[in-house]
């Protein structure tokens, strides 16, 4: 019955029978075959079907809402269990780059354990280097980084996404006036980037040497420390994209290297013949959040 319900929740969520068919790969007649069954079983008409629709019935409607605490509650004494048993679940080691602010890691995290309930994602957060170091050593399997080498024959490499660099400043700065502005003419403006104090100096020849910036850099290993800084005027930060909210303290202006605009590349990397069977699916859910 328990995977009857998990159907009929599929169906109510996505209000359409193929659509939680797909989910499950199941046939949709397969599926609806199911509910019925369900409904046989608990005695009750669950849905009221029409042509190409459906709408709950009274009993439909409470019966979904108290299957979703029974689902969850099965799900947690399932894990629990596991867990004193020793027979925990596998276990995909994913690390993810500090700082970055985009939603579509936590996406594909939510999609990946929705679609394997088993399978539990481990995330580390961590610098450039820090977490190749990771993935080198075999201590993590799939890392979302940025590209600052070219790519090796060693791992599976995948561009995300193609991203153009903005500065935020203070809105009181009279840079803030700007809506772009030359990596030059920052130099007198500190830089605040967020690294573990081992990672610094990594960090400082990578800004100072390759992507150009002159300023002086500061180091903080929290983003609210960060921005409480660029909001008392005392440096800027690097962010991908303007922002779609509006921003009453801060200002993001395009940065810009002898007119053009300074990019980043963010990838998915994996080693050449990961034997977690489940990477390959994690890279693809992510790479359809990009």
């Amino acid at each position: 019955m328990l995977k009857q319900i998990r159907y009929f929740q599929s169906v109510v969520r996505l209000g359409s029978f193929t659509a939680a068919a797909e989910e499950h790969f199941i046939s949709q007649s397969a599926i609806s075959q199911q509910i019925k069954a369900l409904e046989n079983e608990l005695g009750v008409i669950l849905l009221k079907r029409k042509k190409r629709s459906f709408t709950l019935t009274e009993a439909g409607e409470y019966f979904y809402k108290k299957s979703l605490v029974l689902v969850a509650d099965y799900d947690n004494i399932v894990r629990e269990m596991q867990r004193i048993s020793g027979n925990n679940s596998e276990i995909l080691k994913v690390g993810l780059l500090k700082g970055y602010s985009g939603k579509e890691f936590n996406s594909a995290v939510s999609e990946f354990t929705a679609k394997y309930p088993d399978v539990t994602v481990e995330v580390t957060h961590g610098n450039h280097d820090a977490l190749y170091d990771l993935l080198r050593n075999g201590e993590i399997d799939v890392i979302l980084n940025d590209q600052r080498r070219a790519f090796s024959d060693e791992y599976v490499n995948i561009v995300l996404d193609i991203r153009e660099y903005y500065a935020e400043i203070s809105a009181n700065s009279p840079l803030a006036q700007l809506d772009e502005v030359e990596i030059s003419d920052l130099k007198n403006t500190p830089l605040i980037l967020l690294s573990t104090p081992e990672q610094q100096e990594t960090e400082r020849r990578f800004y100072a040497n390759d992507l150009g910036f002159s300023s002086e850099i500061y180091f903080t290993e929290f983003i609210d420390d960060a921005l409480m800084q660029v909001i008392q005027g005392k440096g800027f930060m690097l962010i991908e994209g303007s922002g779609n909210a509006v921003q009453t303290t801060t200002k993001a202006m395009k940065l810009l290297r002898n007119g053009k605009p300074i990019i980043r590349r963010y990838c998915a990397f994996m080693k050449v013949g990961n034997p977690k069977k489940h990477t390959d699916e994690f890279i693809e859910i992510l790479k359809k959040q990009f």
